[in-house]
């Protein structure tokens, strides 16, 4: 059993609140556009995938394979950020990003082959799994921990207003191509604008980066005390006994090594049981079918009857329920905690999931959905989203930044980010064959995990609402 009793806070501790809230909200902000670029990268894709099928002439199988190939550079990117970030700084691993994020975004635009496009898909793949990592870190180690919960949401917050902008700028390039992903507009068909807007996100991260701090407990281990000190001083405020919190950083650091792969190992069970319950929430996160949503919800509606124009509005409307229901979880994280939200979450996208297998295991009439199946689908497809944005879409998240012990962090989050791409692939490699299959069992699946996800909370997962860093063990 989890407690969610705190210690007394000493006076001058960084929860107090910090006078420079507003500038760690700014630092914080331009940290989570790589948050932003993930989830416009991840969900772009959805306007792309009928015209990219048509053009290359292939199959389900075939075109799963170049949807959920990115996923593979995420997870490479993922497993290797920590290690990037503990030796050449937070910084400048978002920088290596942007400038993968740019030339992704342009050689997918222009590509000349379909093995072209699936290469720039991995490039933008490595950028996003490299953001998934180093995001959720920088955020955790520049945030009070009163705070932390809130801050740590950005992350979230950006990655789902990054899929309503993918979605609303497919809408709108749709539009000025007269309803045709393959119409053109300038030259290019509309799919590829799609892929190529990403360069303005992309060059703003960049540019942002160079205007916010390097992480104090990075500036620490490389030894730039005064910069650390001046670090501290603008994001937890004048008020705090910086000695006091060098001190206990540096103490924390005297403890630990730089965080290996090894150093994750346990005696029984191959990983520690900490870094197993990191797994288990990158998985359990992507079992329930969520990017099925984001990477195939236009050629899902189009399946069931819909035009292609209301299928793109309905891809809007689900990323604009995702915004309000991550809005929703910010609020509460940090005030009733990460696992109530787990939990609650759990139980709404079962039984949302629930509604939509019984809603897809009507046969079509004359191609579509029948009026109260196809509503009841809609209406679940948007409630599920709603509960998976509210706790498992932000709560995964703060967690993975702050469970984990000092000396494992960076490599424990390296590994749960990981295994949480290829859980995302797996899912998204292989949903077109399951739809082909049987699109009701296929909903039936993620419903399970959904629901196998609420004992997995209560036995696992330790509340850390609260806790400074150095706490977690």
């Amino acid at each position: 059993m989890s407690s969610t009793a705190q210690p007394p806070t000493p006076p001058g501790s960084a929860s107090d609140h910090p006078e420079h809230l507003g500038h760690v909200v700014f630092i914080t902000a331009a940290a989570a556009m790589g948050g932003f670029l993930f989830g416009y990268d991840s969900s772009v894709i959805n306007g792309a995938v009928e015209a990219i099928r048509d053009r290359y002439a292939i199959g389900s199988a075939e075109l799963a394979q170049v949807i959920a190939i990115a996923l593979i550079g995420c997870a490479i990117g993922a497993a290797t950020a920590g290690r990037i970030a503990d030796r050449i700084g937070r910084i400048a691993c978002m920088r290596i990003a942007s400038v993968l994020f740019t030339a992704s975004a342009i050689g997918s635009a222009l590509p000349f082959a379909l093995w072209d496009l699936a290469m720039w898909r991995i490039i933008g793949g490595f950028a996003i799994g490299m953001a998934s990592v180093i995001g959720p870190a920088y955020i955790a180690e520049v945030s009070p921990p009163a705070y932390r919960g809130r801050l740590a949401s950005f992350q979230q917050a950006a990655i789902v207003i990054g899929i309503a902008v993918s979605q609303l700028v497919n809408f709108g390039i749709l539009q000025l191509a007269d309803g045709e992903q393959r119409g053109e507009i300038g030259g290019l068909e509309a799919w590829q604008w799609m892929l190529g807007v990403m360069v303005v996100p992309a060059v703003l991260y960049g540019l942002l980066s160079f205007a916010i701090p390097e992480s104090p407990r990075y500036l620490l281990s490389a030894g730039k005390t005064e910069r650390a000190r001046k670090v501290l001083t603008e994001v937890e405020g004048e008020h705090i006994d910086l000695d006091r919190r060098v001190a206990e950083i540096e103490q924390a650091m005297r403890r630990e090594h730089k965080s290996t792969f090894r150093d994750l190992l346990g005696s029984r069970f191959g990983f520690l049981p900490i870094v197993w319950v990191g797994i288990g929430l990158s998985v359990f996160q992507q079992l329930v079918g969520i990017n099925v949503v984001f990477y195939y919800s236009t050629t899902l509606w189009q399946s069931v009857g819909i035009d292609p124009s209301g299928s793109f509005f309905y891809s809007f409307t689900t990323s604009i329920v995702n915004i309000v229901g991550t809005v929703i979880a910010m609020v509460f994280v940090d005030r009733i905690g990460r696992r109530p939200l787990a939990l609650i979450g759990s139980a709404g996208m079962a039984i949302a999931l629930a509604f939509e297998a019984w809603a897809f295991s009507a046969p079509l009439v004359n191609g579509k959905l029948p009026g109260t199946e196809g509503a009841v689908a809609l209406v679940a497809a948007h409630v599920f989203v709603l509960f998976f944005a509210l706790s498992w879409g932000v709560v995964v998240w703060v967690l993975l930044g702050e469970m984990f012990p000092n000396k494992i962090r960076a490599a424990a989050l390296g590994v749960a980010a990981s295994a949480q791409w290829i859980a995302n692939w797996a899912i998204t490699a292989s949903f077109p064959s399951l739809a082909d299959w049987n699109l009701s069992a296929t909903y039936i699946i993620y419903a399970c995990f959904a629901a196998l996800s609420i004992p997995f909370v209560l036995l696992f997962v330790r509340e850390t609402k609260g806790k400074p860093l150095e706490e977690m063990g």
